[in-house]
């Protein structure tokens, strides 16, 4: 096993066992930009898991994301019901937002993976792995980045975070009908 067990036991209750350099980190995110390229993940254990690599062509992206729900945008005229909901329910999870806003930012790249670092009663703080093309295609491990089926992963859904969001995690066989390959596909079918 080796020094990521211990790394990933002290992660799980960080507050207790990180104490004063939590909230100095938390501090330091506060004020800095919504998306920040960092050197080292802060969690090593979960981004070696994730396919990290220190090696060149991997690039880890720290992204903040606002916490509580997504309002319903207000009409100007009349009353419908759906308009007076504070709450809107959208289909996507923080963490996918936080990968499609970096994925945004950096074009040439592909996501990898991601996952939480930080939350308080604003936001929340996750670290994107991307994985540079050109770069990438050349070692062996990951010739399929530079295939172009797999660009543009995080805008259908296909990372992690995308695939739990749809559904597609616990949802495999009969009663998954409607889920697979979409839920538009299905209502299309059905027609």
């Amino acid at each position: 096993m080796g020094i990521y067990k211990y790394v990933r036991k002290l992660w799980k209750q960080p507050k207790s066992n990180l104490g004063e350099l939590w909230q100095e980190r938390l501090i330091l995110w506060r004020k800095e930009p919504v998306t920040v390229r960092i050197e080292k993940p802060t969690r090593i254990d979960r981004a070696r898991s994730l396919g990290y690599k220190a090696k060149e062509g991997y690039i880890i992206v720290r992204a903040r994301v606002k916490r509580g729900g997504r309002k319903r945008e207000r009409r100007n005229t009349g009353r419908r019901s759906k308009t007076m909901t504070s709450k809107k329910v959208v289909g996507k999870s923080y963490r996918w937002v936080a990968e499609e806003r970096v994925n945004r930012k950096y074009i040439n790249c592909e996501v990898l993976g991601s996952y939480e670092v930080g939350k308080d009663g604003k936001s929340y703080w996750f670290e994107v792995i991307l994985g540079d093309r050109s770069k990438l295609s050349k070692y062996p491990e990951t010739t399929w980045i530079g295939l172009n089926k797999n660009k543009g992963k995080v805008w259908r859904g296909r990372t992690s975070a995308g695939r739990k969001s749809r559904g597609l995690r616990g949802n495999k066989g009969k009663g998954a009908e409607k889920i697979r390959p979409s839920l538009r596909s299905h209502k299309r079918r059905s027609k």
